[in-house]
């Protein structure tokens, strides 16, 4: 199973990467910039968090492209979450309250991504900029005190997104969302 990182440019690309390759998962960053026809060979992506602020600016490269024309599972982190919600559809602006380093989770709908994870758990945030609208036929399925929508999933595709970032050990279960979303791209194939 191949899992390619999309970079858009973000600190946390190389985490996203790393945790995939400790999980055992053949994976590789590619430039959000790389042609669909170059990622054929996926079986899920990752649109990693990035410099861009959704909440002011709406492109992230290719990323477009690869929601549209790629039928594999998809996880947008940060920046990858929020312009997924852009791009079908729902709003993105700049946080009311800004969040940074912990805060807790609260799972509401357990869902695929978040099977076996408490209810409530510790996640590690660094966004200026949220999810504002929830994009047709997307589900919330975990909020924060100040972030109504930090994970998010398309009612019928596997399209997830979280604000928060599962690839830093602050985030307590972590490696469990990620085995999960592995889970997800090997029941898919």
């Amino acid at each position: 199973m191949k899992i390619y990182v999309i970079d858009n440019g973000g600190q946390w690309t190389h985490r996203e990467w790393r945790t995939l390759r400790d999980l055992g998962i053949d994976a590789q960053i590619v430039p959000n910039t790389t042609p669909l026809s170059q990622i054929q060979d996926a079986a899920a992506l990752i649109l990693s968090g990035g410099a861009p602020r959704m909440g002011l600016h709406h492109h992230l490269g290719n990323c477009g492209q690869y929601l549209e024309k790629i039928s594999v599972p998809i996880l947008g982190i940060c920046a990858g979450h929020q312009f997924m919600a852009l791009y079908f559809g729902g709003a993105c602006a700049p946080a009311r309250v800004p969040e940074f380093g912990k805060v807790e989770l609260c799972v509401e709908w357990e869902n695929d991504l978040f099977r076996g994870i408490p209810p409530k758990s510790i996640v590690w945030v660094s966004h200026n900029d949220e999810v504002t609208r929830l994009p047709p036929h997307f589900i919330n399925l975990a909020y924060s005190q100040n972030c109504k929508t930090q994970a998010m999933k398309h009612g019928s595709r596997p399209l997830y997104g979280l604000q928060f970032h599962p690839e830093v050990e602050h985030t307590t279960y972590g490696h469990e969302i990620f085995e999960n979303f592995i889970t997800v791209a090997q029941n898919y194939e």
